[in-house]
């Protein structure tokens, strides 16, 4: 700490005290350095400013920081003074290494790390704020400029990677922990949403409005490929965004919408916005529309990943993903897309180590559009939102480039109007309620939140309801095993054995074609699974699934029962009559373990069909 009196004026101080001649107290070589040094840059380096200045920095590092950082913004070069302040004693006939320089050099940049352990360098570039990995392309660029603008040339590979791994060390260490965000992010009830810009301004929205802001209270990254957001404007209309989108319904306007908000929430879940439509219905062209209203990117629409790591290094590097084209999805990546929906994290082992684990952390929005019934489990379906487009006539297309022109010019507008629904739902967020809540029940609160400012009150749960009705047949069609016990429960209200007893039934009733397929199940347990999986969207059609343990034996049954059973359907009845009557003695001869008075349940309902 630096003393309250100096040696000098101590001296006099006592001189006076013993009443002699107060000694005159010689002014301070610092007291007006800086208004000399605008019109005399050499005065820094005269020897009594020189040695002061040792005094400064061995006294009070924290002013002496202060003092250099004053001197490098009056173009004095650092470097050099810290070589002259040294000595002829210190320097030894050498000047300060490349690495010296170097850490001088980023001594400017203020470090931190996340709650991952990664170290983060907020920078100062043409006077706005820059946040860059430490090890990162950007910051190892923005470290060898500055080397360049003091030395005028490039710092060796080897000492720039020793300083950057020592700036690292010092992040992790003495630096605090601070969240980073990718595009959006939230701080204290407010949504930031970054621009994307070169000046790295932000858009604040808050629950009295939006507006654009040069440095946001938090710190966003950048990765390749990131575009600018248009600065917004205010006065559009949410119906400017009927022209670009070929949807088939207002129900499904209201829907994409709906989702366009949660996606410029800053949390999620987020629901999976699933598009399909024939050929030239325009599905690319409306996922790469909406990826560049809300989170522009050089390389808008992607294929399917082809292997887990690489899916979560895009959602680490991206806020939304698109996926373009899709025929088909792996039960992996179908479980992967569950996670990135609600929130979930992939544990993986760091190359080149044994013990050392990678954590991908990430909650994004995704688009997948094909031309077939892409969604296929239900547990992903329950998660989604489906939207149909429908072929566009040839007299009802457009050039690419007018349609693209025409969306560039009113972006700005667009954004506007999105953004003062978010304001809109930050106001209404904590006091809306719904009759229900669904699976995706945090969407369904904040879609309803928003809604005020773009339509009247209740048609976002409208539309969000119909289309999950829509779903559970759509799903149930492309799931063999599903569609299989509702076609057996057509001929009963209840079956009842072992795993191995209904493996044999639906595959009987599927025939050899789908039980022999690779997506049909090969062993009583996969059954079992696939049951599980499946009954959520079975239940909503009055079949459900329940699993017992009975007998001294703790043998393992399924019970399947129709509550909607119906009287009428005589004409469902004849076609499946004679397959039900097979099936069902072939299940009463098999399964000792089903309870007699239900084989007796089961043999009234058949007696019963014949009498009609």
């Amino acid at each position: 700490m630096k003393p309250l009196i100096d040696e000098d004026e101590l001296d006099a101080i006592r001189a006076e005290a013993l009443g002699d001649e107060p000694l005159e107290v010689a002014p301070d070589p610092l007291d007006g350095l800086l208004e000399r040094v605008e019109t005399d840059k050499g005065a820094v380096f005269e020897p009594d400013v020189l040695e002061r200045l040792r005094r400064l920095k061995k006294e009070n590092r924290a002013e002496w920081e202060r003092m250099r950082a004053k001197l490098k913004e009056l173009k004095i070069g650092v470097t050099s003074l810290d070589d002259a302040m040294r000595g002829d004693d210190d320097r030894r006939g050498r000047g300060p290494s490349q690495s010296d320089v170097l850490m001088n050099l980023a001594g400017d940049a203020v470090l931190f790390h996340s709650a991952d352990d990664t170290a983060y360098a907020d920078v100062e570039i043409n006077g706005h704020r820059e946040t860059w990995a430490v090890r990162s392309r950007g910051f190892r660029r923005w470290l060898q400029n500055q080397y360049f603008e003091e030395t005028g040339s490039a710092p060796p590979s080897e000492a720039l990677q020793a300083v950057i791994n020592s700036i690292e060390a010092r992040a992790l260490k003495c630096g605090p922990e601070l969240p980073v965000h990718v595009r959006v992010g939230g701080h204290e009830g407010a949504i930031y949403i970054d621009l994307g810009d070169p000046h790295w301004h932000a858009i604040e929205v808050d629950a009295l409005g939006w507006r654009v802001v040069e440095t946001p209270p938090i710190r966003f990254r950048r990765s390749a490929g990131v575009k600018p957001l248009p600065a917004p404007q205010p006065g559009g209309s949410i119906d400017q965004l009927r022209a670009f989108l070929n949807v088939q319904s207002e129900s499904d306007f209201v829907l994409i919408a709906s989702w366009a908000l949660a996606v410029l929430r800053d949390k999620g879940p987020y629901p999976v916005l699933v598009v399909t439509g024939e050929q030239g219905s325009s599905k690319s062209t409306f996922s790469e529309i909406v990826r560049s209203l809300l989170d522009p990117n050089t390389a808008p629409l992607r294929s399917l990943p082809r292997e887990e790591r690489d899916l979560y290094i895009s959602a680490t590097n991206s806020h939304m993903m698109v996926f373009d084209n899709v025929s088909s999805l792996h039960y992996w990546l179908s479980d992967a897309f569950c996670r990135l929906s609600t929130g979930g994290a992939l544990v993986l082992r760091q190359l080149h180590t044994d013990q050392d684990e990678i954590l991908f952390e990430a909650c994004r929005p995704i688009v997948l559009n094909g031309i077939e019934d892409i969604v296929s489990r239900p547990d992903l379906a329950d998660r989604a939102i489906f939207l149909s487009l429908a072929a566009i006539p040839e007299d009802k297309r457009r050039p690419a480039a007018e349609l693209w022109e025409d969306f560039h010019q009113q972006r700005p507008q667009l954004l506007g109007v999105l953004l003062d629904a978010l304001s809109e739902g930050l106001r209404n967020v904590a006091t809306t309620e719904l009759p229900e809540l669904p699976r995706m029940a945090d969407f369904a609160i904040w879609a309803s939140a928003c809604e005020t400012a773009l339509w009247p009150e209740g048609t976002f749960w409208a539309a969000y309801n119909e289309n999950r009705e829509q779903t559970v047949d759509t799903v149930i069609d492309a799931d063999p095993v599903a569609s299989t016990v509702r076609s057996l429960m057509l001929s009963r209200t209840i079956w009842t054995g072992t795993a191995t007893d209904l493996l044999s039934a639906l595959s009987d009733k599927a025939g050899e074609k789908v039980s022999r397929s690779k997506g049909w199940p090969d062993t009583p347990r996969a059954l079992s699974g696939r049951l599980k999986r499946a009954m959520t969207f079975l239940r909503k059609t009055g079949i459900e699934i329940e699993f017992h343990r009975e007998g001294a034996a703790r043998t393992r049954t399924i019970q399947i029962t129709r509550s909607d059973f119906d009287t009428s359907g005589r004409e469902d009845f004849a076609s499946f009559a004679s397959a039900s009557s097979a099936a069902s003695d072939r299940t009463d001869a098999k399964d000792a373990n089903v309870r007699p008075e239900q084989v007796a349940k089961n043999k009234g309902v058949e007696e019963w069909r014949a009498e009609l």
